[in-house]
């Protein structure tokens, strides 16, 4: 199809380069055992804490660790959110950097929708959560960013566990999505979750920051050298009142992502993505989502009153109805201002399993429920609770969509593995000039 112009019109969700599709789908294969171990982890988590050993669990989490001197005397629980998930950050940081320097994404056409759709993702459930909550009272509304996160992890697991087909097109697209929508997070935490701020240890975290900077730009790999660095930055940040997983964003985004022209080997960022992904998926955030999940349903005051209430329900509306209002209206608008047309296979259910998908939300927005109410309060257990069952809901739906579209899906993969001249590229990469 054509512009009135003779121009091609644009695509959404067009396939990409093979490049970006070989490096986006070893990501995802991390992403889905780390997944599996997640839910795993949460698994484990809610049993233990609704058992008759549920006090071992409350003792081992509020177990105290770390020099007093420091400031850095903190539970079990709160290094896994203020440390583990600092790792979750870098790497985000580091995929983040990677998509808009050398990625699709550097082509502002094709950043254009997963933007705007982690834009309405967010936006639409934030809306929800505040009407559902503008009269509950109590401290209520400073939950609203609680359902704005997606869970890439638990959504692949959903994906792994339903076996479906999804297109590499569709895949990266929820890729990117949820890591655009984790700076937005990461962001939102920074301005509206930091109660004091300290102006000292957050000047003084330049420093670190600013030698790490220096290094990695000279493609020094030196842990010895950049490790120690990146532990005073966090540190200093956690010292400054800003939540200190906002030094692993930023360490990430000091990282190099294109090689030097005389260098062999991948960039800097690439290298590092390497190392730390496997830690980040298959042990910070398990481990974070072990101490995070486990709600007792009879100390949140029963699970029918934790239903009914209202932070409870605006969490599970939030993220049910508003992620794929969020994200759908978003694509929606981009085709619309754009006139796209959906790339040859796809339809308007395609985007909606995947919107449903999006109201996966578990790692972050179990972070933003503690920060917003505190760990262990009421409140808390009712985000838990909300999140829970919102996150299950959503993988529900988002199943039966994907799973009614699956055949369509195994045609398009079929084409896009087949390599007739076995030169390790798919055909359809060398004959569309727009993907090659």
């Amino acid at each position: 199809m054509t512009t009135p112009t003779g121009r091609p019109s644009p695509r959404l969700f067009g396939r990409g380069s093979w490049p970006e599709v070989s490096r986006v789908a070893e990501i995802l294969r991390t992403e889905t055992v780390g997944g599996a171990l997640l839910v795993g982890a949460a698994v484990i988590a809610l049993v233990w804490a609704n058992s008759p050993w549920s006090g071992i669990y409350t003792g081992l989490a509020g177990l105290t660790v770390g020099p007093v001197a420091l400031h850095l005397d903190l539970t079990l629980a709160e290094w896994a959110a203020d440390g583990l998930l600092a790792i979750f950050f870098f790497v985000a940081g580091l995929e983040l950097k990677r998509e808009f320097v050398a990625g699709d994404l550097r082509d502002p056409r094709r950043a254009a929708l997963p933007v705007a759709a982690a834009v309405g993702g967010m936006a639409a459930p934030a809306v929800i959560y505040v009407a559902l909550n503008a009269g509950a009272g109590a401290g209520a509304l400073a939950g609203w960013a609680v359902p704005t996160a997606t869970d890439i992890a638990f959504a692949l697991a959903v994906l792994a566990v339903i076996a479906t087909h999804l297109p590499s097109a569709l895949r990266t697209f929820l890729l990117t999505l949820a890591v655009v929508d984790d700076l937005l997070a990461i962001t939102i935490i920074a301005v509206f979750y930091t109660d004091s701020l300290q102006l000292v240890p957050l000047a003084l975290a330049l420093l670190p920051l600013g030698l790490f900077t220096v290094l990695v730009q000279r493609r020094v790999r030196s842990w010895w050298l950049l490790l120690p660095l990146a532990a005073v930055t966090w540190a200093l940040v956690h010292a400054s009142g800003v939540h200190a997983t906002v030094a692993g964003v930023l360490l990430g985004f000091a990282v190099p992502v294109l090689r030097r022209a005389d260098g062999p080997g991948p960039g800097l960022a690439e290298h590092f993505e390497h190392r730390f992904r496997p830690i980040s998926a298959g042990f910070a955030v398990p481990v974070f989502a072990f101490f995070a999940a486990g709600v007792s349903v009879s100390g949140s005051g029963g699970l029918g009153s934790s239903l009914t209430d209202s932070v409870t329900l605006g969490v599970v509306i939030a993220l049910l109805v508003g992620k794929p209002i969020g994200v759908l209206g978003a694509t929606w608008t981009v085709q619309r201002f754009t006139r796209a047309t959906l790339d040859e296979g796809l339809s308007w259910w395609d985007v909606l399993g995947l919107a449903l998908l999006a109201g996966i939300g578990f790692t972050v927005s179990l972070l933003i429920g503690e920060l917003a109410f505190g760990a262990g309060t009421e409140r808390d257990d009712h985000v838990k609770i909300g999140v829970l069952a919102g996150s299950l809901l959503s993988a529900l739906l988002a199943t039966v969509v994907l799973r009614i579209r699956n055949r369509y899906y195994r045609r398009i993969r079929a084409a896009e593995e087949l390599d007739t001249d076995a030169d390790g590229v798919p055909d359809v990469y060398q004959t569309d000039p727009d993907r090659g």
